[in-house]
């Protein structure tokens, strides 16, 4: 048997045996309006998610220049370069500080992707308790080692890889740090369900057995995140926004509050469906039992010594007597006692 495998950090606790964990990835969903920021933290806190997860890039240390200034003159676009772009985007300390409050007043956890390493400097300061690494870092060893070394979670998407990569990713993270999540992933925005590949998590169970399994989704619906959790994902990260209908790239593909609360509802209900592989009569079923199954009566008056013949008795409902598969121990035996037609035999009525 497996042995248990945990994360703790901050207010919560990953193990393999335990309860789906859920981010609510906010990314920058919020427009750039930090109002709006916190309201989606206070709405995913209020539909159960466990935590909320942001991003943070320092723009200028992460593009080249020409990148950084090409023209990105779209209608998803906060500006006339790709850089204006990103830098409306981005929230400094101040801006920070208030979401980490607002995560804490509303007892949600607070987790951030960084894209370079002043952005992990950057989120290190304020007291990060874990990091997240996008999929596009996967192969960013000098990033994920800087990460790991500070000994904090760390939670590694895995989109646009091969296994070896992801070994390669894996084995120098461990090298410092044994708190790891790697999130199966595919990076196409939105994933088409037939691109989801989710057999993949019990691959990675496999070559990774100290490692938490999740899954990190970019399809639209809540159907893949149920499918991952019955192939052993236990962390699950999908993108929310407010409104479809918002500028920007990442709202088409994301949950809106009701198909978050549904998401979040769904993956808490499976454990609970699973149950605990013992048959039994439920509590819940013992009255529909009774109203729909049947038992052995009497078709007759039967005086008392009577030998019971297939001519003196009856199958009806409703059950609550001798279940219909007693009728060999009814048979031919002798009544002790004078019954009633439609009366319920019972074994010690008879000899």
């Amino acid at each position: 048997m497996t042995a248990q495998k945990i994360i703790e950090f901050g207010k919560s606790r990953i193990s393999t045996e335990g309860p789906p964990f859920f981010i609510a990835e906010i990314g920058h969903n919020h427009q750039g309006d930090l109002e709006i920021a916190k309201k989606m933290i206070k709405i995913a806190a209020l539909f159960e998610a466990d935590a909320v997860k942001f991003q943070k890039r320092n723009n200028k240390k992460l593009f080249t220049k020409s990148y950084y200034n090409r023209l990105y003159d779209n209608e998803n676009s906060y500006g006339y370069t790709y850089g204006e772009h990103r830098e409306y985007l981005e929230f400094g300390v101040d801006e920070y500080k208030e979401l980490m409050k607002c995560a804490k007043e509303n007892n949600i956890e607070f987790m951030c992707t960084p894209f370079e390493h002043d952005s992990v400097d950057f989120l290190e300061d304020l007291g990060i308790t874990s990091f997240k690494l996008s999929s596009g870092d996967l192969t960013n060893i000098p990033l994920l080692v800087y990460v790991a070394k500070l000994n904090k979670p760390l939670f590694i998407s895995t989109g646009a890889s091969t296994l070896e990569e992801i070994k390669i990713a894996y084995h120098a993270v461990r090298e410092y740090n044994d708190k790891i999540c790697l999130l199966h992933c595919t990076s196409r925005y939105p994933t088409e369900y037939k691109d989801l590949n989710l057999k993949v998590i019990k691959k990675l169970e496999k070559e990774f057995p100290d490692a938490i399994i999740g899954y990190s989704g970019h399809d639209n619906g809540i159907l893949a995140p149920v499918l991952a959790y019955m192939m052993g994902a236990v962390v699950f990260e999908k993108h929310f926004t407010l409104n479809h209908s918002w500028k920007g790239t990442d709202h088409k593909f994301s949950l809106e509050p009701e198909g978050l609360r549904k998401q979040i509802r769904d993956l808490k209900r499976i454990e609970i469906s699973l149950g605990n592989a013992n048959k039994t009569i439920m509590d819940c079923e013992k009255e529909a039992r009774k109203k729909m199954g049947k038992s052995i009566y009497t078709s007759k008056d039967l005086e008392k010594g009577t030998i019971i013949t297939e001519n003196d008795i009856t199958i009806k409902t409703p059950a609550g007597g001798l279940p219909p598969y007693y009728l060999n121990r009814v048979i031919g035996k002798k009544l002790k006692v004078s019954l009633k037609v439609e009366e319920e035999i019972k074994l010690d009525d008879l000899e």
